[in-house]
């Protein structure tokens, strides 16, 4: 069983500065550590309960393996209910294959939900490249690693200076704005053989402008009930990949 000082040691995970110090982040619950496991991602430490580990008997001798009841889970959780078994990872960066059709940029999206979905949508797509502006929320935060459902292993995502990346991509890029053309009026949409980028903006102020000047398709998702003010990024991500992939 786990010994106090060291659930007081791992427990300092539940803080993202102290993750972004030693560059690791936090799994939890059964089926994403076994994506993790899976994606052969680097485990630092594993807490699991017995009967998780009786399962799971069989680690490297780098990994610490601790045995917790579910009291301990809990100190150590960031779920309302944790689920049997808990992992520190390192962050190891993913490199997407060559040839990718269509990348994504995000342009200071702020919801750890949405940014969580949107990595889980575009796994589902094969979307292996998503390109974050500096201001974007980490992907390591433990909400959006947990509603990505195994896709942050299989994604590469970085963050950088996205007006500066654009600049340079020599690729077409598609910008949602609400002053776009509608998506369903016009030539159909189709990426190029060269590929493309699609950008999706914040929550609430879209697209900004420093991003805007290196858009090359202004491009909408048609409002057919006229009344909502706006969709909800990672629903609009979704359609856009759709259209653009089909």
């Amino acid at each position: 069983m786990i010994s106090k000082s060291k659930l007081k040691e791992l427990s300092v995970y539940k803080q993202q500065k102290y993750c972004e110090r030693d560059a690791v982040f936090v799994v939890e619950g059964v089926k994403m550590c076994h994506e993790a496991m899976t994606a052969k991602a680097t485990v630092k430490v594993v807490c699991a309960t017995n009967s998780w580990l009786s399962q799971h008997s069989e680690w490297p001798s780098s990994v610490e393996v601790h045995e917790v009841d579910d009291d301990s889970l809990s100190r150590l959780s960031h779920m309302t209910t944790p689920n049997e078994v808990w992992m520190l990872l390192e962050r190891t960066p993913i490199a997407a294959p060559a040839g990718q059709p269509l990348t994504l940029a995000l342009d200071h999206l702020q919801d750890p939900g949405n940014l969580g979905t949107i990595i889980r949508t575009a796994d589902w797509f094969g979307v292996r490249r998503i390109v974050c502006s500096e201001g974007t929320v980490s992907c390591y935060n433990p909400k959006v690693v947990q509603s990505t459902m195994g896709g942050l292993f299989r994604t590469e995502i970085t963050y950088t200076d996205l007006p500066a990346y654009l600049n340079n991509c020599n690729k077409p890029v598609y910008g949602a704005l609400l002053d776009g053309e509608s998506i369903w009026s016009g030539t159909p949409l189709q990426l190029p053989p060269e590929g493309a980028v699609l950008v999706v903006g914040n929550e609430s102020r879209g697209i900004t402008p420093e991003v805007q000047q290196h858009i090359t398709h202004r491009i909408a998702i048609p409002n057919l009930g006229g009344t909502a003010e706006s969709l909800n990024a990672s629903v609009a991500c979704a359609i856009l990949m759709a259209e653009l992939l089909k």
